[in-house]
């Protein structure tokens, strides 16, 4: 390359460095708002964080409504706008490390103090009241879960939407399985950032380097950081695949009992931080520090995966009709003007809990979760003959013989859609499971045909008695919705990594032979198996790439250099009941109409006619039309994000 593109180059990427520097400045824009860009915060240990504000032209004190996002504040400026025109101070701000804040970006290790800070300083700014709200999915949601930890004096509501409760269990690791498919596309997709960063910083040392560089043809025109450098704490991940003390410093659940914000919860069935939506609902509804707080909680539970879901409600290969849109902005808007303006909407009117029924597709509010009128109930494996499918079935088993297939880690069951994140290469959301049966080393139960239609709302588990021949090595277990076609619909799934059966707090090696009873969790979902489904659940040894291969030798992740093939054995008799337990709810409604779905909809899947569904409800529930709205939706789009 010749000397004068080499100069041109080097010259773009010093404009890059210095335009991303550039003081802030505001502007009042024709549509009322005042916005001021690239405004700095100084954090308690001095590294300048970079926001942008948007609010009210006219005078007064507004309360605020702050967003820290390692993502680029500069996305969702409409939204801002628009919540900034409903009476809101509104902040975007970057996070540590990250475009145009400074400091080095590592998940999690900063967001409780810096968070606190931005806070505190946003509820100081001339322009605020002193209310403090919080909102955004995934990352977003930990930034909020995070700063509540500390709980800042003026944080007063929060809106954590498709995010976790720790960032072990749930969201690196489940039951000791790393989830690989989501660290390592989350993490590339952060690096990205990163790269140009650090790219960019060598570059301009380069720069300032190269007036003493002599000849100057021998000037490197790139000079990129090594991977590691670009994401060192994806290392840290694989070094620490137990719940040690690396991951408890950043454990939000150990902090409920101190945090003293409202909070809407908002999880998605199909979304892979699903568990620990609810449990910071559960955990700050039983623990938080103040009786308002405590009351203060709210849980909601779509369909949604973490991706946007389309105008028609379509996730993954199903729709579930416009009613499973939700409108966040809307959601948003409507639940600080409950806590942070007291205005007295349907937060303030309706029980805490709003769970989505698929199969049924409808709304549904509930004074708890889970209900507690679901009964757990246990269908139980029976296996087939052969390779033959084997039944699920609510009476107990008696002699059985066992069930056995090869786990070989270079061929491992593939995932099949679910719980997953990010990108579009293995899609998320429901999606059909057939495929799976046809390998040797995934088993199928299943009941017959439903008689009559059973909804399962709560916890749901696989409790499996199995050996191997292996010292370590995996079982796992997706459950399906099978309707009259057979497509087998995803609703769950679930792994248990063998030395982790007992505590993910250190590994305890399996005995060659041994039979051990392994629960599976399988989280929660909320499904409506209508009479002619069949309930079915496929049991194996891999989901890859949703969990890392476990290659059977017991090594740690971090440089294991082998794998060898395991024999597995499912046992399914009186000794041994190997069963799927379902939290079921009795569908006879009471005439207060809490356990009655009020808004049938139509989705892809058995189309439901709206009039008929109406009467057969009304018919279901002994009471008049008055009682029925089958009316209802946000419309709107659902913007979980297409990345944590």
């Amino acid at each position: 390359m010749n000397i004068a593109v080499r100069l041109v180059l080097a010259g773009a990427v010093t404009l890059a460095v210095t335009s991303a520097r550039i003081g802030a400045w505001s502007a009042t824009e024709p549509d009322g708002l005042k916005v001021e860009v690239g405004v700095k915060m100084k954090t308690r240990d001095g590294v300048a964080l970079v926001a942008d504000i948007y609010r009210p032209q006219a005078d007064g004190r507004y309360p605020t409504l702050l967003q820290r996002t390692p993502y680029d504040r500069k996305g969702g400026i409409g939204e801002a706008r628009g919540l900034a025109a409903a009476g809101y101070v509104v902040i975007r701000q970057d996070v540590r490390g990250r475009f145009d804040s400074e400091g080095e970006f590592y998940p999690f290790r900063h967001e409780a103090e810096d968070g606190y800070d931005a806070v505190e300083w946003a509820a100081a700014l001339p322009y605020s009241n002193g209310q403090v709200g919080m909102w955004g999915g995934s990352y977003v949601g930990a930034t909020q879960m995070l700063a509540a930890s500390a709980h800042p004096p003026h944080l007063v509501a929060i809106f954590p939407y498709v995010t976790a409760s720790e960032y072990y269990e749930g969201w690196t690791y489940q039951h000791g399985a790393l989830m690989q498919w989501f660290a390592t596309s989350w993490s590339s997709g952060l690096a990205i950032d990163t790269l140009r960063r650090q790219a960019q910083a060598r570059e301009q040392k380069r720069l300032l380097d190269w007036e003493r560089t002599s000849p100057i043809s021998a000037y490197p025109l790139l000079d990129l950081p090594a991977p590691a450098d670009v994401a060192p704490y994806f290392r840290d991940w694989i070094a620490h695949e137990t719940s040690d003390d690396y991951w408890r410093k950043v454990k939000v659940s150990d902090h409920y009992s101190e945090m003293t914000v409202k909070a809407l919860h908002g999880g998605g069935w199909h979304d892979l931080f699903l568990r620990g939506s609810i449990e910071n609902y559960l955990g700050l509804k039983a623990k938080a520090a103040t009786p308002e707080a405590r009351d203060g909680q709210r849980l909601l539970l779509g369909p949604w995966a973490h991706a946007a879901t389309s105008p028609e409600g379509k996730i993954g290969d199903v729709t579930f009709g416009r009613d499973a849109v939700l409108d966040s902005t809307d959601t948003l808007r409507s639940w600080m003007d409950y806590a942070l303006k007291g205005v007295a909407n349907e937060f303030a009117t309706k029980p805490p809990v709003r769970v989505f029924v698929m199969g049924e597709n409808a709304w549904r509010d509930e004074t708890e979760f889970p209900p507690a009128r679901a009964r757990s109930t246990r269908y139980y494996l029976q296996p087939g003959s052969g390779r033959e499918e084997g039944l699920l079935a609510e009476k107990l088993p008696g002699k059985a013989p066992p069930q056995g297939y090869d786990y070989d880690p270079e061929n491992p069951a593939p995932t099949l859609g679910g719980r997953l994140c990010c990108g579009d290469i293995v899609p998320p959301g429901p999606a059909d499971q057939r495929a799976l049966g046809a390998r040797p080393d995934v088993l199928v139960f299943s009941t017959p045909p439903l008689a009559r239609d059973v909804e399962a709302t709560g916890w749901l588990a696989l409790e499996l008695f199995a050996s191997t021949s292996a010292v370590d090595t995996d079982f796992t277990a997706v459950l399906a919705d099978v309707d009259e076609t057979g497509y087998a619909r995803f609703l769950t799934d679930g792994v248990v990594r063998g030395r982790y059966r007992e505590s993910t707090a250190s590994a305890a090696p399996l005995e060659p032979g041994r039979v051990y009873k392994l629960p599976i969790d399988l989280w929660a979902t909320s499904n409506l198996f209508k009479a002619g489904h069949r309930i079915r659940v496929y049991v194996s040894s891999s989901n890859f790439p949703r969990f890392d291969r476990n290659r059977n030798t017991g090594e740690p992740i971090a440089g294991a250099t082998r794998s060898v093939k395991a024999h597995q054995t499912i046992y399914a008799d009186k000794d041994h009941p190997s069963a799927l337990v379902l939290p079921v709810v009795p569908r006879l409604a009471s005439r207060t109409g809490d356990d009655f779905v009020r808004r049938p909809l139509t989705g892809s899947r058995g189309r439901h006619n709206l009039k008929e569904t109406r009467r057969r409800t009304l018919r279901r529930k002994g009471a008049s039309d008055e009682t029925v709205d089958p009316s209802g939706g946000s419309g709107g789009h659902f913007r979980a994000c297409g990345r944590a």
